[in-house]
């Protein structure tokens, strides 16, 4: 490798964002019990340079979330201990809009027209998993947190 190669910026695409050296990467909270799902989504986001933790409980969620340590927060539905619809609506009564983190709701489970109108009323995003590469939820993501940015 000559020298004039080693002085070369290195880009990334524009739909992955990477944090820049001053800026601290975002902070984002999984709240999946599907180990699998949770997995794929945390390598992904940590690949992209985001700092991750994971909750496969909706009570230990709820209570990481109450930390304010996030930036964001994927939030599954179907969820032992806390369903994630209850988390979303009690964490939007009792957080001021401007500190509180950004929510993505991710499920597979079905529900009528009024009930995800509600949800997505409350919610930042809301995806279903099915439909969602990796790639996609980097885009999405992104997305997400420079709307928070802004």
């Amino acid at each position: 490798m000559n020298n004039d190669n080693m002085n070369e910026a290195i880009t990334f695409p524009a739909s992955i964002s990477e944090p820049t050296r001053n800026e601290a990467p975002a902070r984002i909270l999984i709240i999946e019990d599907d180990r699998f799902i949770g997995e794929m989504y945390e390598r992904t986001l940590r690949e992209a340079g985001y700092e991750v933790d994971i909750a496969i409980d909706g009570a230990i969620g709820f209570s990481k979330i109450k930390s304010g340590q996030f930036d964001l927060v994927l939030l599954d539905i179907m969820l032992p201990g806390k369903m994630g619809d209850q988390i979303l609506h009690d964490w939007r009564q009792i957080q001021p809009k401007s500190t509180r983190p950004s929510i993505i709701v991710m499920t597979n489970f079905e529900q009528d027209e009024i009930s995800r109108a509600a949800m997505e009323a409350e919610a930042d995003a809301y995806l279903i998993k099915a439909d969602i590469t990796p790639r996609k939820l980097r885009e999405i993501v992104e997305q997400v947190l420079t709307q928070r940015r802004t």
